[in-house]
């Protein structure tokens, strides 16, 4: 992590003083029973107290703190509901966390133009129960939308189970305001999509909270459709319901989601959420389509026809509702299912064609084995998002290290494929020394050119997306002598 600033810490007093002048003074939180549930996010294998935390109340609130961090060169870190898995609220020892937990009110609902406007630490699954009586719902939906915060899916760029048909947030972002480093309150986009002028929605979308601070979210909202219904599928191989998924997409069926879970997963959601899973499949798969009775039918039996073919061994269709939730129930329980599998896991996050998911299935069991760790796997298959489960031991630092390796390792193999070192939870702390397998030096410049214009003393959320060991290089501050480079042998972009 960035090297923590003495001259800082020395002047916490002051700066509690100066802040508690700023906003009121209950706001501000600088004892340690007070500071330590921000110590960690959704990466709880790392933890770090922050000097302070501070709890804005209004934009103008928001605006005259970072003004004053940016002046006296605070670093800042911000904060929705901390359900972030890569570390990207992980706190600084040196920082002011702004935790954004009081801006949680939807500003408005309109229906004419089929948009949501509310604060940043509304949950996600809150602006579905807003809209839903009216017969409106939003359609990304991570498996953490009962918790997660829709500012944190706009700095994530979130997707979730639907984001096959609907797409991520970004698909479904119309506008935001934002304060930038210098105070300075800005909007970007509205209530309708493709604004004019230069795509600064785009970008700010799943900047990780180093560009700006989001304050207000406007997000559009779809009709719920005429019918929904969803197929269990079971495999008695993962490369056949890998197969399966990708003959599907090929065939042009566009299932509003697209789920597989290998047994060992499917085994610990069984026994957790009794969804009812196939046990002795090696794979399970749901799949869900959307429409008109017609369609839905006819997209239905399609699946029904290449399931068979790809050898399937077992198919149920839900007949109602509640049968369809249940099926889901168990894939939202995934995560927290796995907490009888061992004291910790690790959830990884990165994309592949969905033309190699066997391949890179496979090459996860063996890496599994080298390292000694068990593993499960849940993926949004249609998209070729993949969350591999790895089991360890926190309280274990081997155990830690070799969890954190087994995770490299599957990042560069999906990238090695042609895939991404992440699909939506960020790249954040966990895989920020990672970025050079998947980005050359040009782009990394590219990317700290609009920070640095953005944050010139680079004081917001520092630490984060950008290789810390290899900064100068990136920054083009290498040394050179003679026409050559100190320690030629250390490998450079």
């Amino acid at each position: 992590m960035p090297k923590v600033d003495s001259s800082i810490l020395s002047s916490k007093d002051k700066i509690v003083s100066d802040l508690e002048n700023i906003i009121d003074p209950k706001n501000v939180l600088s004892h340690s029973d007070e500071l330590r549930p921000y110590e960690t996010d959704g990466l709880t294998a790392y933890r770090k107290m922050p000097m302070m935390v501070v709890l804005p109340e209004t934009v103008e609130e928001v605006s005259k703190v970072l003004k004053y961090c940016n002046e006296n060169k605070i670093k800042v870190v911000p904060r929705g509901a901390g359900t972030g898995l890569s570390g990207g609220s992980l706190p600084l020892e040196d920082c002011i966390l702004l935790a954004m937990g009081k801006f949680n009110k939807i500003l408005e609902i309109d229906f004419t133009n089929r948009c949501v406007v509310t604060q940043p630490c509304v949950t996600n699954l809150a602006i579905t129960h807003a809209v839903q009586d009216k017969g409106f719902y939003y359609a990304p939906d991570p498996s953490s939308q009962i918790a997660c915060s829709i500012g944190g899916n706009v700095a994530e760029n979130s997707g979730g189970v639907h984001s096959l048909k609907y797409g991520a947030t970004t698909n479904n972002l119309l506008g935001i305001e934002v304060v930038l480093m210098d105070g300075t309150i800005t909007r970007f986009g509205g209530k309708v999509m493709d604004a004019e002028g230069y795509d600064f929605l785009g970008l700010m979308t799943g900047s990780e909270g180093l560009l700006g601070v989001i304050t207000e979210v406007t997000v559009k909202i779809l009709r719920s459709p005429e019918v929904v219904q969803a197929a269990l599928v079971g495999f008695p191989s993962i490369e056949d319901a890998g197969n399966c998924v990708a003959q599907i997409i090929a065939e042009g069926c566009i299932p509003a989601g697209m789920e597989i879970m290998d047994k060992a997963l499917t085994k610990a959601t069984n026994d957790y959420s009794k969804a009812g899973y196939p046990t002795d499949a090696e794979a399970m798969m749901i799949v869900e389509f959307d429409g008109t009775q017609h369609e839905v039918e006819a997209y239905i039996m399609r699946v029904k026809n290449i399931a068979e073919r790809n050898n399937s061994s077992s198919l149920k269709i839900s007949k109602s509702n509640a049968e369809r939730l249940k099926f889901w129930a168990g894939r939202k329980a995934a995560f927290p299912a796995c907490g009888v599998l061992a004291p910790d896991y690790m959830c990884m996050d990165g994309s592949i064609p969905r033309g190699k998911l066997a391949e890179v299935l496979n090459e996860i069991s063996k890496l599994s084995k080298k390292y000694g760790l068990p593993v499960a796997n849940a993926f949004h298959a249609g998209d070729g998002n993949l969350h591999p489960l790895i089991m360890f031991d926190a309280n274990d630092k081997e155990s830690l290290r070799k969890c954190e390796e087994f995770g490299a390792e599957i990042l560069k193999y999906c990238v090695k494929v042609g895939g991404a070192l992440t699909g939506e939870h960020g790249v954040g702390i966990e895989k920020r020394e990672l970025m050079c397998e998947a980005f050359n030096n040009r782009d990394i410049q590219q990317q700290l050119t609009i920070k640095v214009a953005l944050d010139p003393n680079s004081l917001l959320n520092p630490g984060k997306v950008y290789p810390i060991l290899r900064k100068c290089a990136e920054e083009g501050r290498v040394h050179v002598h003679g026409g050559k480079t100190k320690f030629p042998d250390i490998p450079r972009f």
